[in-house]
């Protein structure tokens, strides 16, 4: 079998990984990553965190395996004895929540709690008590994951499974794939920038935020699109003991990172959010929306000063902003692996392994990924994550 990997970020290069150590494949394995250098890549530009506190079982078994992952991958993605650190840090997630919102953090609290996430609901007595560097002022409780949820080196992560990849046969081609090669519903191969054909029996697209112009080459519309969302570096003088990645109300975050903290937001919904933005850092938006926002919430956060910033895309799903992943119905050798709204990182090893059981043993045998399948966006069908960050 021939599989051809239209993109070699952190989740083609997790395809890639599982299926070279599916028991009983047999094949080549070709991940066609333009560039090389992952300098604009999502996976390089991602803040790199997991959480467990999604509001659907499916999202969170995805974000354990995930954690499972992270945990054992030193060993699990070791080459010839050399090790990669990980950067793995349990430091947790608080989401705090005003009272038109109380209901549905107890809601998904109760979801994650039947996943088996140790997930605590807080009253404001008890953030402030837990937390005294935080304002409880119009906050009606918060959610704070007591384990199992944190960060990681994200370009750590991403460069470890392609280097594991390749040490198992996987060959990694610097070019730019530009169209299918089609016949009788099914792709044949997969074009390069340079003429090149690579003849393919599977091809995968897992093309990030340009995965829509993929599957255009099929004649396919997939509602995913690339969506600039910025991080923004800060010092601050004053520490802020047990924090770990914070989203207050309105949905500013900030999470610690080395000596000061990163931050951010997603745009509001009806807030303008072009397709394929320039990579270009906005700074009004931190001092206009960001900083404002972290100020009232910890008065500590008064005095921070803005010391970089970086802005990457998003693999954004218009449709229900959760990940597409399986065959499309009328082209069964072409398979999607996109669209997951800022959660791909953390969700790479479960797709990873999953889309490598789909095509070397033609199902889902660990976790069941159907529900993300093409077929519900034909059918309008779809299926809401209610914990987008």
């Amino acid at each position: 079998m021939r599989v051809v990997i239209i993109g070699g970020g952190a989740v083609g290069s997790s395809i890639a990984y599982h299926l070279a150590l599916q028991p009983g494949f047999s094949g080549e394995i070709t991940v066609v990553e333009r560039d090389p250098t992952y300098r604009v890549a999502s996976s390089s530009l991602s803040a790199s965190s997991i959480r467990q506190q999604f509001s659907t079982p499916l999202n969170i078994a995805m974000s354990q395996f995930g954690l499972g992952f992270l945990r054992a991958g030193a060993e699990a993605l070791a080459v010839d004895g050399d090790q990669p650190a990980l950067g793995l840090r349990e430091q947790g997630y608080l989401f705090l929540a005003s009272a038109a919102g109380a209901a549905v953090l107890r809601e998904n609290q109760a979801v994650q709690a039947a996943c088996g996430a140790e997930i605590a609901l807080l009253a404001p007595d008890e953030l402030a008590a837990r937390f005294p560097w935080l304002s409880t002022e119009g906050v009606a409780g918060g959610a704070l994951g007591l384990s199992g949820e944190g960060w990681f080196d994200g370009p750590a992560l991403l460069a470890a499974l392609r280097r594991k990849a390749r040490s198992l046969g996987v060959a990694y081609a610097a070019r730019e794939a530009v169209s299918f090669q089609r016949a009788a519903g099914r792709i044949e191969g997969v074009r390069l920038d340079d003429g090149t054909l690579l003849p393919c029996d599977v091809a995968v697209n897992a093309a990030g935020p340009w995965a829509a112009r993929v599957a255009g080459w099929a004649e396919i519309d997939l509602p995913v699109r690339a969506r600039k969302r910025m991080v923004f570096v800060v010092a601050c003088r004053t520490r802020l003991p047990g924090c770990g990645l914070t989203i207050e109300p309105g949905g500013v975050w900030w999470r610690p990172e080395g000596t000061g903290f990163i931050c951010g937001r997603s745009p509001d919904e009806g807030e303008p959010d072009p397709d394929e933005a320039p990579l270009e850092v906005e700074e009004a938006m931190f001092y206009d929306r960001v900083w404002p926002a972290m100020a009232e919430r910890v008065p500590a956060f008064e005095e921070l000063k803005l010391t970089g910033a970086w802005a990457g895309y998003y693999e954004y799903n218009t449709f229900d902003q959760n990940g597409i992943v399986g065959p499309h119905p009328d082209c069964a050798n072409l398979v999607f692996a996109n669209g997951f709204s800022g959660h791909g990182m953390q969700h790479s090893p479960a797709t990873g392994r999953a889309v490598a059981e789909l095509i070397a043993q033609g199902r889902y045998v660990s976790l069941d990924l159907s529900p993300l399948a093409f077929d519900r966006v034909a059918a309008g069908r779809r299926l809401i994550e209610r914990n987008i960050v």
